[in-house]
């Protein structure tokens, strides 16, 4: 297919290769600034733009991979004059219907996975999560997703956001955890690496349990005087002590209800 990609950030970047090396023409990519639709526009091929009015209007898909806030004010530019071709965009939590009024033929392409420019994917194993609001645009999305991925789902604009924010918790906040681990360990001269063998175990546990049954520690038998004793380390970062004890609560009521 033709297709136009609208942004050139991390998802942009790992689904432009990735539609690159199913076959597809990438025509053109768009940033805001014209360095960064260079830099991915010589990695997947087309134009780089950073005029919206510039955009073709020869493409057969438009996908949209920008921050959820600019999305409102792109796509009705974006459509104008080209309200017969199929747009898509790829935001967790944003309803498919904020093309309503502006295209006849729109949708969405989440691909669930944490992406960073510097690290290389394998995006065939990553699950994408498709929407569609005609039979047109299923054939289309649907044709993409599975040209890119082995794991494509349908799924509603309502459902989707709770799938976004279910990996907020198993990815996003997991990862900031990791950071205040950094932090305490930098703070007292460790290197953050000793963590790895804990962390990969972790990982690796919840591919055969449960999450509730794999977790351990002093929270999940409420040990009151560890919990004391380490809340009480982080006097001086109120933040981390305001996480540390919330976790610890959540963990152990969480803990104490799984049977319930």
């Amino acid at each position: 297919m033709k297709i136009v990609l609208i942004g050139a950030g991390n998802l942009a970047t790992h689904l432009g290769k990735a539609l690159l090396a199913a076959g597809h023409d990438i025509m053109q990519v768009f940033s805001r600034t014209l360095e960064s639709a260079t830099m991915l526009a010589e990695q997947v091929g087309g134009a780089p733009v950073d005029d919206l009015t510039r955009i073709t209007t020869q493409a057969d898909v438009y996908i949209i991979s920008i921050k959820d806030s600019a999305l409102a004010d792109v796509v009705p530019i974006l459509c104008k004059g080209r309200e017969s071709k199929v747009f898509l965009h790829t935001a967790g939590s944003v309803d498919m219907n904020i093309f309503e009024g502006m295209a006849m033929h729109y949708g969405v392409l989440y691909p669930m996975q944490t992406f960073s420019k510097t690290r290389d994917i394998d995006f065939s194993i990553v699950p994408c999560f498709v929407e569609s609001n005609d039979d047109l645009t299923f054939r289309t999305v649907n044709d993409l997703a599975n040209s890119i991925s082995t794991k494509v789902y349908l799924l509603s604009s309502d459902t989707r956001k709770y799938l976004h924010l279910a990996a907020v918790f198993a990815c996003n906040f997991v990862n900031h955890c990791y950071a205040i681990s950094a932090n305490i360990l930098a703070k007292h001269n460790v290197p953050f690496d000793i963590m790895l063998p804990l962390i990969d175990e972790t990982a690796a546990k919840v591919h055969s349990m449960q999450p509730i049954d794999a977790q351990t520690g002093p929270a999940v038998r409420y040990d009151q005087n560890v919990i004391r004793k380490q809340s009480e380390l982080l006097k001086d970062n109120p933040i981390f002590k305001q996480i540390y004890e919330s976790m610890s609560f959540s963990i152990h009521h969480t803990s104490e209800n799984k049977n319930q």
